[in-house]
């Protein structure tokens, strides 16, 4: 079939389901995600009634668009039977990105964040009261109005560049895994970006750094932050590693380095630009 003819039919295909009112779910049980074998590969389930029976007192929040249709998300309280041997089960929302396509994995991660603050703001943080949402991701108190929106949190993460051949890797307590990746860090009150990252660096490594340089950002829903990157020059200083944080810091050849993070995170995406030559 001729490549205009296909895509005429996907686009026909998309209208026909959003007409009889299909969705896409995104239905999670804590950080589990449902989703279905579809044609060799996995996918949300797309139909127009729950793929699974919402629980009572439970609210589905409508969360945008995916593949055309409107994306639903909603948490059930116990997971979904199955395995990589049945037609759906429940996946880890960080391993789901190697079996999704892209464009659901990043909904899923909206979703996941939705229903955390969803999760987090049943109450007034003010005085008590149980809340009521007023939008797609806005909450109120009944009581003393107070506004209650999503919490996300920013943090920092620095490539640190030697010379034109090495950067600094480091491999923090909390990572999962072996892999080394890059120092990174939350804001704090009344913070800048900047003065983050240098603060960063300087408790975690005792470096000095300079030409500090925007790199990019990557929404991270593990629960509900942001990830801001920047690329940095190494200055002065002998690494010494703030151990409640780090347990192992240097810095590597471009020819010799260690496992690295997963292509989902931007820490790859920065290590990768670094590589060819791009920052």
């Amino acid at each position: 079939m001729p490549k205009h003819q296909s895509e005429n039919t996907n686009l026909q295909n998309t209208m026909k389901q959003k007409e009889n009112g299909m969705c896409g779910w995104f239905v999670f049980c804590g950080n589990q995600l449902l989703i279905k074998k579809e044609n060799g590969g996995y996918h949300i389930p797309y139909s127009a009634e729950p793929p699974a029976e919402v629980p009572e007192g439970k609210t589905v929040h409508v969360i945008g668009t995916v593949e055309g249709m409107t994306a639903k998300a909603f948490a059930i309280t116990s997971p979904v039977d199955g395995d990589e041997n049945s037609p759906q089960m429940m996946k880890d929302l960080r391993a789901s990105f190697n079996v999704l396509p892209l464009e659901e994995y990043k909904m899923a991660g909206k979703a996941s964040q939705i229903l955390t603050w969803d999760r987090n703001s049943q109450f007034c943080p003010a005085c008590g009261v149980r809340t009521v949402q007023t939008g797609p991701i806005a909450k109120q108190c009944p009581q003393c109005h107070q506004e209650i929106y999503p919490r996300i949190s920013p943090a920092i993460i620095v490539l640190i560049k030697k010379g034109s051949d090495s950067v600094l890797l480091v491999h923090a307590r909390n990572f999962r895994g072996t892999f080394k990746g890059l120092v990174a860090g939350f804001l704090e009150p009344g913070e800048t970006l900047e003065e983050c990252v240098c603060r960063e660096v300087m408790e975690e490594t005792r470096l000095r750094i300079k030409n500090l340089k925007y790199f990019g950002s990557q929404p991270w829903p593990y629960p509900s932050g942001i990830m801001i990157g920047y690329v940095a020059e190494y200055e002065s200083g002998t690494i010494r590693l703030q151990d409640e944080e780090l347990n192992t810091g240097a810095f590597y050849d471009r020819n010799h380095l260690p496992e690295l993070p997963q292509k989902l995170s931007i820490a790859r995406r920065m290590i990768d630009a670094w590589l060819e030559g791009k920052v």
